[in-house]
């Protein structure tokens, strides 16, 4: 007897339709017509199921800020600005309401996993990293939250930020973030990293950085992935260190910017795009052919680098766009990064399922296999190759063999017809 099992659901478009049976929060089978029964059955008649999405970069604290006040000119300076300005006025009761609404969206997305990134500086202290913690025990049948604290403002340049970053590590953050670009200088920068490793050194936890996020890499302080993947073999931290955006490896060299994927794919340094905030900020200087820079996704995989891609941010200064849908993101990155075809288009959903998953330190217990945590998505489409194009329904979120929400629509065509049926009003073929 198994606690769920989903019956003809479709989890290979090569193959047949399989049962899954779920118990204890575990996937403890798979196969075609399975001799079990459920204490809860559902029918996917031939619907996909994909493994639970993974967000491995999003701005929660910060979400859904637009309707305060939106970003004047559209620049990354002019969004550090805009919400730098904004946090001084947080509290406690506005971040917990903001961050509910778009947790609440994400997991009715089918998202099973979030790393968030709390703003940690003086302007705001440690109030993002104590909602989050607050959040993570709320949510935690709903969803796994992990807890980067995150230097927005810098460290150097703004004192204090180091000793309120041990604080929120302290009080039981996940992960120390960096923004390595953010320093008044490149001496600052590699200071900054340092600082970084060290932190994680001293309380044994992953890196997770904002890093290179520049159209090109003209100013020094946006070409720094070398040097930190030089840093991560220095320290040992090799699988255990991501960089975000790294939109400046778009505008280096070709022979330049591979040699430096291969450094990051030999130290593993993992990188995340974050496509709808890395198009919308970017190129705003340019007059002509303006750039729209994103890291290059097919070089990123040729060379290895294990590479995800995630909303980052929700509606505010960064990104006035979004519902926290990774499909949708997925979809995004690759209508702009030349990705298409089936097997293009597989990669791109591995970016939100299984790459982000090996991202955020989860890939032993993710996935479609017995013995993986029963975190899964029952969608309204029936090929794999067609999830991101058919933007479906996210027909049932299953969080630890629990369903924890589900979306019902009706949709019909109401075809030309020659007379009403009065029984119904709804118009047919004569």
């Amino acid at each position: 007897m198994a606690d769920l099992v989903l019956r003809t659901a479709r989890i290979d478009d090569d193959t047949g339709y399989v049962d899954i049976a779920i118990s204890s929060g575990r996937i403890t089978d798979i196969g075609p017509g399975l001799a079990v029964s459920g204490d809860i059955e559902i029918d996917c008649a031939g619907r996909v199921v994909i493994p639970g999405l993974v967000e491995s970069h999003l701005h929660v604290d910060k979400a859904l800020l637009d309707r305060e006040r939106p970003n004047p000119d559209g620049t990354l300076a002019g969004a550090i600005a805009v919400t730098g300005e904004l946090k001084r006025g947080f509290t406690r009761a506005a971040v917990l309401d903001r961050a509910r609404q778009l947790l609440d969206l994400a997991i009715g997305n089918g998202t099973t996993v979030i790393r968030a990134h709390p703003d940690v500086d003086p302007i705001v202290g440690t109030l993002g990293v104590n909602v989050l913690l607050e959040l993570r025990e709320q949510y935690r049948d709903l969803l796994d939250l992990q807890i980067v604290a995150f230097p927005q403002e810098g460290i150097l340049k703004a004192p204090g930020t180091l000793d309120l970053l041990r604080r929120a590590l302290r009080d039981g953050a996940d992960v120390i973030g960096g923004c390595t670009y953010n320093e008044r200088d490149l001496a600052d920068c590699h200071r900054h990293i340092d600082l970084v490793f060290e932190l994680a050194a001293e309380f044994g936890v992953p890196v997770d950085m904002h890093a290179d996020f520049a159209d090109d890499a003209a100013d020094p302080r946006f070409a720094l992935a070398d040097h930190i993947a030089a840093v991560t073999e220095r320290t040992g931290m090799s699988g255990r260190v991501t960089l975000g955006h790294m939109t400046s490896l778009a505008g280096r060299p070709g022979p330049e910017r591979r040699a430096t994927m291969a450094r990051l794919a030999a130290a593993g340094v993992a990188v995340v795009p974050l496509p709808a905030t890395d198009m919308h900020l970017g190129g705003r200087g340019d007059t002509v052919a303006v750039r729209r820079g994103i890291a290059p996704i097919r070089e990123l995989w040729a060379a290895g680098v294990t590479t995800a891609c995630s909303s980052n941010n929700v509606r505010n200064a960064f990104t006035p766009y979004g519902n926290a849908d990774l499909l949708d993101i997925g979809l995004f990155l690759a209508q702009t990064c030349h990705l298409s075809g089936t097997a293009d288009l597989a990669r791109v959903l591995d970016m939100v399922t299984g790459e982000a998953a090996r991202v955020v330190g989860i890939a032993d217990r993710h996935g479609l296999r017995p013995g993986a945590t029963a975190d899964l998505v029952v969608l309204s489409t029936e090929r794999v190759a067609d999830v991101l194009l058919d933007r479906p329904d996210r027909c049932y979120v299953i969080k630890r063999g629990r369903i924890v929400a589900r979306t019902t629509r009706t949709r019909e065509l109401l075809r030309p017809s020659t007379s009403p049926d009065t029984e119904t009003g709804v118009l047919s073929h004569a």
